[in-house]
C-alpha cells in the first residue's frame, strides 16, 4: 500500500486553524499546466490566492486538489489547484502557516512517457544578432520599484 502524504491534511489543519483565529489564510500556489487559475494574476509562475470563506465559494479541499469559486475583479471564476502545487498556506495578518517544497509539480506526475514521433516536431532556432544594434527588450514587470526594509498592511476604512 503507497504511503499517504500528509499535505493535504496539514493544509486543511492550518486553514482550520487560521479561521478559528480570525485570521485570512492565503494560499501560495506553483502553477503549470495542471492548475486552473486565472493566469492574469499569475507572477513568476506563482499565484497567492485569498482562501477565506468570504473571498470564496464551494472551497473544497480534498486529498488531490483544492477547487474553489472566486471573483476576479467582479468575474467569477473556477479555481482548481492541485495538492501536490501548494508552495505555503499561511495567515496574511502575522504570516504564521507552513511551506512546502514543490520540487515536481502535479503536470509532471501525470506527464505521460513521450511517444516516438513519426517526423520531427517543429522547434526554435537562434537568430544570429547584429552586434551594431542593441535592442531594448521591455520588462513585463509593471510594478513601481519596491522600497527596502520589511512590508507593512495599511488598512484603509
Amino acid at each position: 500500500m503507497p504511503d499517504i502524504s500528509t499535505k493535504p491534511y496539514l493544509l486543511r489543519a492550518i486553514y482550520e486553524w487560521c479561521t478559528d483565529s480570525g485570521y485570512t489564510p492565503y494560499l501560495a500556489v506553483k502553477v503549470d499546466a495542471a492548475t486552473t487559475v486565472p493566469m492574469e494574476y499569475v507572477k513568476k509562475g506563482e499565484i497567492i490566492l485569498n482562501i477565506s470563506y468570504g473571498a470564496t465559494s464551494g472551497l473544497k479541499m480534498d486529498n488531490d486538489a483544492i477547487t474553489f469559486r472566486a471573483r476576479f475583479n467582479g468575474v467569477s471564476r473556477e479555481l482548481y489547484i492541485p495538492v501536490h502545487n501548494v508552495l505555503a498556506i499561511y495567515a496574511n495578518e502575522n504570516g504564521q502557516g507552513m511551506a512546502f517544497d514543490v520540487s515536481t509539480t502535479a503536470a509532471d506526475l501525470s506527464a505521460p512517457a513521450p511517444e516516438p514521433a513519426a517526423a520531427p516536431a517543429p522547434g526554435l532556432a537562434a537568430v544570429p544578432a547584429k552586434t551594431s544594434e542593441v535592442s531594448h527588450v521591455p520588462d513585463d514587470d509593471d510594478e513601481p520599484p519596491k522600497k527596502g526594509g520589511r512590508p507593512t498592511l495599511t488598512r484603509i476604512k
